[in-house]
């Protein structure tokens, strides 16, 4: 996954800062890739089965406006390799666009998703990315009487969905990111830099490979029950206490899906790989 936010008068093309972002991050999944964004106003998307390449061109690019965007390549887990199953998710909500990008495994997507369809809301794909696309759509049990809480709808996930998850979401005016309590998927944050090395907004990756190939500064990974939100006021941090907090970053990660100039836990994945022999 990956997310970005830039400061509206930068004029970055972040839709092109997802697309190399997403190509850092190719061996991550490789069977559909998409990209949405947002100008503050409205939003769009663009998603399509294959890698990176062939399924964004400049045609594709394009139309892709805004300073705010979010990307997710693909590899299935659960639902098949199907166009409905490719990320980013963008719905419409009354509080405007919301679109979603996720890493990981609900292991109990099955009884949150039967949960869904039984307050009668549709589902068009078979992931479990749908299921918390839809689940954050939803306003929170004890309401919103100040406007969209999208903080309170991602604690109020949290407290539901078990298992793996790193997320970033797109609305109008925010991209929010946040991982498990188990922090199982990784997930990291940088500053975006221009090539004066003036401040131009700020990142969020799977792997930080992803941050240095479109010029940011890797600052930290995002921590197990951590949100992030990034707006026009810049990074902030909101720790959510929910179930135990038990760091368990999947041993996968440095055997096989992250790239070895990746920094997990302090150290290069390369130098994970060394030690283990």
């Amino acid at each position: 996954v990956f997310g970005a936010y830039t400061w509206a008068h930068e004029r970055v093309d972040v839709a092109r800062l997802a697309f190399f972002a997403l190509f850092a991050q190719q061996h991550r999944g490789q069977e559909s890739a998409g990209i949405a964004t947002s100008d503050g106003r409205s939003s769009r998307v663009h998603k399509g089965m294959g890698l990176v390449t062939q399924v964004f061109d400049n045609e594709k690019l394009s139309p892709l406006t805004g300073h705010i965007g979010i990307g997710h390549n693909r590899y299935s887990t659960t639902g098949g390799s199907h166009l409905a199953n490719a990320q980013p998710y963008l719905i419409e909500t009354m509080h405007g666009p919301l679109a979603v990008g996720h890493n990981g495994n609900l292991t109990n997507a099955k009884s949150l998703r039967g949960a869904l369809l039984q307050r009668g809301v549709g589902l068009t794909s078979s992931t479990d990315s749908e299921v918390i696309t839809q689940m954050l759509a939803a306003p929170p049990p004890d309401g919103e009487p100040d406007g969209a809480d999208w903080l309170k709808r991602i604690e109020n996930l949290m407290r539901s969905a078990e298992g793996a998850y790193s997320v970033v979401v797109l609305t109008r005016d925010a991209v929010w990111a946040f991982r498990d309590v188990l922090g199982l998927r990784p997930l990291c944050v940088g500053e975006l830099l221009g090539e004066s090395g003036r401040a131009l907004g700020y990142a969020v990756a799977s792997e930080s490979c992803a941050l240095a190939t479109v010029g940011a500064r890797f600052l930290r990974e995002v921590q197990p029950g951590e949100v992030v939100r990034i707006d026009s006021r810049g990074l902030t941090s909101f720790p959510v206490r929910v179930g135990e907090m038990k760091p368990s970053l999947c041993v996968f990660e440095y055997v096989y899906f992250a790239r070895p100039d990746t920094n997990l836990e302090s150290q290069t994945v390369h130098q994970a790989r060394q030690r283990c022999g």
